[in-house]
C-alpha cells in the first residue's frame, strides 16, 4: 500500500483538538483557579511590593498558638502604621470548628438560658423563686428577733385603725403585778409552763370548731394574740389563722415569756383609740401602770376581747353607753371578767408572773424616764376633748 504525506486538510481536525481551547463545561471548571488562592490570605504574610498592611513584626505568624484554648486569641503585638494610610483593623484567623464556642456572657449566658421561643426555663424561674422565698423568711426571722429589744413604733392593728391610736410603752417591771396576774388568768394560763406558742391539740380544736362554723372552745394565746396584733388583721379566714400559727410559733422560739408578756401588755387594744397598759390605765382610771389596783386591772382585762364599745365615764372609769349600741357586749365581757379572774388570783398570787420572768413588785422599781409615771399628752387631750376629766 502506497504511503502518501498527510496533507492540510486531513489533519485540520487533529490541529483543531489540540490547539483550540477547552470548550466543555468541565474542561472550562478545570482551567479556572481555585477559590483558596483567589481569595486573600490573612494567616500568611503579604506579597512583596504589597505596602498596604505593612510588613509584620518579627516573630508573628499570624497562625493561632498550636496549644492552649481556641477561643479568645492573645492580642497581637502592635504594627506600625504605615504614614498618611488609615489602619485596618485586625484580622484574626477563624478558630477551628471543631468543639463548641464558649458564650460572650459566660459559661451561662443569657442567651443560654432562654429557650427556641425565647421564655425562659421553668427551672430558673423555679430557682429565682426559691431564692426570693429565702431573702423573705431570712428578713422575716431578723425582724422577729429584732423583736427582743425593739419596741415597734406601730402594729397593723394600728394602722388600720381608721380613728388613730394612743399608745406608749412601758417596761413590763413597771406594770403592776395586779394587771400582769389578771393578764396570764384571763388570756393565757398556761403561758410561763406552755413550750412553745400554742397546744396542738387546741389549735386542731379550734380549726375543726371554725370551719364547722362553731364557737371558738379556747381562743387564742398571748404569743398568737402578739403575732397577730403586730403583723395581721382582724379577718377571720383559715388562712389569717395558719399564718398566725407560722408566726406565734417563730416569735415563742425566738422571745421569751417575760418579752412576750412585755410586747402583749404594751400593744393589746383597750378601747376605741386606746392602745397599751399605759395609755389605759391613765384614760380611764386617771393611774399610771404601776399602782392599777385588783379591780381596776380585772376591769381592764375585761375589755380585750371585744375593746371597741366603751369610753370613758366622767370622772373616771368606763362607760358602756356608746353610739353603736354595742357597749352591752364589752360590758359582758367585763362582768366575765370579774367573776372569774379575781378567785384566780387569790388561789395563785402573782407566782405564775415571776415564772414568766418577772420578779419584785412595781413598786420596788427604780425611777426611769419610760416608766409612764405621768399621763401621755395625747391622752390628756383625749380626755379633755370628750369632757370627761
Amino acid at each position: 500500500m502506497a504511503s502518501s504525506e498527510p496533507g492540510s486538510r486531513t489533519t485540520r481536525w487533529l490541529r483543531r483538538r489540540t490547539e483550540d481551547p477547552p470548550t466543555t463545561p468541565q474542561q472550562r471548571y478545570d482551567e479556572q483557579p481555585r477559590y483558596d488562592e483567589q481569595r486573600p490570605r490573612f494567616d500568611r504574610p503579604p506579597p512583596a511590593g504589597n505596602d498596604w498592611y505593612g510588613a509584620p513584626p518579627s516573630g508573628y505568624s499570624g497562625a493561632p498558638p498550636a496549644q492552649g484554648p481556641a477561643y479568645p486569641w492573645p492580642p497581637a503585638p502592635e504594627r506600625p502604621q504605615p504614614p498618611g494610610r488609615p489602619y485596618p483593623p485586625e484580622q484574626r484567623p477563624y478558630p477551628p470548628a471543631e468543639g463548641p464556642y464558649p458564650s460572650p456572657r459566660g459559661r451561662r449566658g443569657r442567651r443560654d438560658r432562654r429557650d427556641a421561643a425565647g421564655r425562659r426555663p421553668r427551672r430558673g424561674l423555679l430557682r429565682r423563686a426559691v431564692r426570693v422565698l429565702a431573702v423573705v423568711v431570712v428578713v422575716q426571722a431578723l425582724l422577729i428577733l429584732s423583736l427582743r429589744w425593739v419596741d415597734p413604733p406601730t402594729t397593723a392593728f394600728m394602722a388600720a385603725n381608721p380613728d388613730g391610736a394612743i399608745q406608749d410603752s412601758v417596761p413590763v417591771e413597771h406594770v403592776s403585778r395586779n394587771f400582769l396576774a389578771a393578764v396570764i388568768a384571763h388570756e393565757d394560763s398556761q403561758l410561763p409552763y406552755r413550750s412553745g406558742a400554742f397546744e396542738w391539740d387546741a389549735l386542731w380544736s379550734r380549726a375543726y370548731a371554725h370551719l364547722g362554723g362553731e364557737e371558738d372552745p379556747s381562743g387564742s394565746t398571748i404569743p398568737q394574740q402578739v403575732a397577730k396584733n403586730l403583723f395581721l388583721n382582724q379577718e377571720l379566714s383559715a388562712w389569717r389563722k395558719g399564718l398566725e400559727a407560722a408566726l406565734s410559733s417563730e416569735m415563742a422560739l425566738l422571745i421569751d415569756d417575760r418579752r412576750m408578756l412585755e410586747l402583749y401588755v404594751n400593744y393589746a387594744q383597750f378601747g376605741p383609740t386606746i392602745y397599751g397598759v399605759c395609755a389605759a390605765g391613765w384614760y380611764y382610771f386617771d393611774s399610771p401602770p404601776a399602782e392599777l389596783t385588783q379591780a381596776q386591772a380585772v376591769q381592764l382585762v375585761g375589755l380585750l376581747p371585744s375593746p371597741g364599745h366603751v369610753q370613758r365615764a366622767p370622772g373616771g372609769g368606763m362607760d358602756f353607753e356608746v353610739d353603736d349600741g354595742l357597749g352591752w357586749l364589752s360590758r359582758s365581757h367585763v362582768i366575765n371578767a370579774q367573776n372569774r379572774v379575781p378567785a384566780w388570783i387569790d388561789r395563785l398570787g402573782f407566782q405564775p408572773v415571776e415564772d414568766a420572768g418577772v420578779t419584785g413588785l412595781a413598786s420596788e422599781q427604780e425611777p426611769s424616764g419610760d416608766d409612764c409615771t405621768s399621763p401621755p399628752e395625747e391622752v390628756t387631750e383625749l380626755i379633755a376633748a370628750e369632757g370627761t376629766a
